[in-house]
């Protein structure tokens, strides 16, 4: 049993959480609505702070898991944040989709108090963490690493550190970079088969065992031929996530014209009305243009 703290509740914390309290680890958890961390509580035990400060004391490990960037610093940093309540020696794991900088920014105050940081988004969406079937990337020190993952296996079906601190946020860009350019051709290709008069679901069925073959293609083509996006990965999230994506690339040179593009047709979705449909609504741009 590991003393561990959680710190940001959302769709994908709330069941990471959980899987951390199932694996027999003493839980703290904070959440900026107080009401849904005692909502967790009363589901899975453990108990529930009043700041990621009062979550952290005493935790070995802290976890959290937020919205962006100023989110991530406003729950770590300062004196309410989870450092000023970390002792020396102990680990935080930071699981938001961030960029790469804030990492760095962290690690390095981190360092300053003796405590290591981890940055480890995921993959895998809302299914994933409430099956504890996540895919975690990793950023940071050797031993932290080999210390946190026994325990992050708890949510997680694949644990990897990628390199340094930072390295887990740039292999999470290269994750969206390639399920948006993969969305926009599978929307256009299920568009032009709806088109075309043929029976969709032969159509996926026979595809799917070739080398169009893709974990979109087998979660998403269906519910997409239905006209089906109320569920999944919101498209203001894929639009943060492009985001830090095209800001990385104008850092480091990186071409990225299709996800610049894609990320435009998200923005159409949304003046749709689509902010919280799956990222697979791109079919209803190409679908009714």
């Amino acid at each position: 049993m590991t003393k561990v703290a959680f710190i940001g509740l959302g769709v994908m914390g709330f069941p990471m959480a959980g899987h951390l309290a199932s694996a027999g680890h003493d839980v703290t958890v904070y959440n900026r609505t107080a009401a849904k961390a005692q909502d967790w509580v009363a589901r899975h035990g453990g108990a529930a702070a009043a700041t990621p400060r009062e979550a952290a004391e005493g935790a070995e490990i802290v976890f959290s898991c937020v919205g962006n960037d100023d989110d991530l610093r406003s729950v770590i940093l300062g004196g309410e944040g989870a450092f000023a309540g970390m002792a020396e020696g102990t680990i935080l794991v930071d699981n938001t989709t961030a960029s790469a900088e804030v990492a760095r920014e962290l690690a390095a105050a981190g360092n300053q108090r003796g405590v290591a940081f981890i940055d480890g988004p995921v993959s895998g969406g809302q299914a994933g963490a409430e099956n504890g079937a996540l895919t975690v990337m990793c950023g940071g020190d050797q031993t932290a690493f080999d210390r946190a993952q026994p325990v992050i296996d708890a949510f997680a079906r694949a644990v990897t550190l990628m390199g340094p601190v930072g390295a887990g946020q740039l292999t999470k860009m290269v994750n969206q970079i390639c399920i948006a350019g993969l969305l926009q051709g599978l929307s256009e290709g299920m568009s032009f088969g709806q088109k075309a008069g043929l029976d969709m679901d032969k159509v996926i069925d026979v595809i799917s065992k070739g080398a169009a073959q893709s974990w979109q293609m087998e979660n998403r083509a269906s519910t997409m031929c239905q006209g089906s996006f109320d569920f999944g990965f919101a498209v203001d999230w894929m639009r943060k996530d492009l985001g830090i994506c095209l800001a990385e690339a104008h850092n480091n040179g990186a071409r990225l014209p299709v996800t610049a593009l894609v990320d435009q047709f998200y923005a159409q979705v949304q003046a749709r009305g689509g902010k919280r449909w799956d990222t697979s609504s791109l079919m209803h741009l190409v679908a009714n243009d």
